[in-house]
């Protein structure tokens, strides 16, 4: 499988997918869960490995998907992420009549992928 040098759609991506971990993951700062990752933390606080595994997946499911994913690679970054992880929304619900099984199902294969913030401060997963 090649996987394409940076470009502008593998950018939105991943920048939407980053953007929908941070949302949607609590720092568990307290017994309640803490606040969402986004209040306190943006991209530069992922660890350099975090962001390179991130950075594999979100470019390994773009090459397997492009065909269905057409020009909506934003939202296709924010459901990867969703979907891969179990949440109540994702490429299923209903935003990708054509190809949602099949996005779903592919990204499934990924496996869920947790983010934590580290002692020493960088977000892992």
């Amino acid at each position: 499988m090649q996987i394409e040098h940076k470009t502008t759609e593998r950018v939105e991506f991943l920048d939407a997918y980053i953007e929908c971990a941070l949302w949607s993951t609590n720092d568990e700062s307290d017994e309640r869960g803490g606040e969402p990752l986004d209040k306190n933390y943006d991209r530069d606080d992922l660890a350099t490995g975090t962001l390179q595994s991130i950075g594999h997946d979100c470019r390994k499911f773009i090459c397997q998907c492009r065909d269905m994913i057409c020009d909506n690679y934003s939202q296709a970054g924010h459901d990867f992420w969703l979907t891969r992880n179990g949440h109540g929304a994702g490429f299923w619900d209903g935003d990708w009549p054509e190809h949602g099984d099949k996005l779903t199902k592919i990204a499934d294969t990924f496996g869920e992928v947790y983010l934590y913030v580290g002692d020493d401060g960088p977000i892992y997963c």
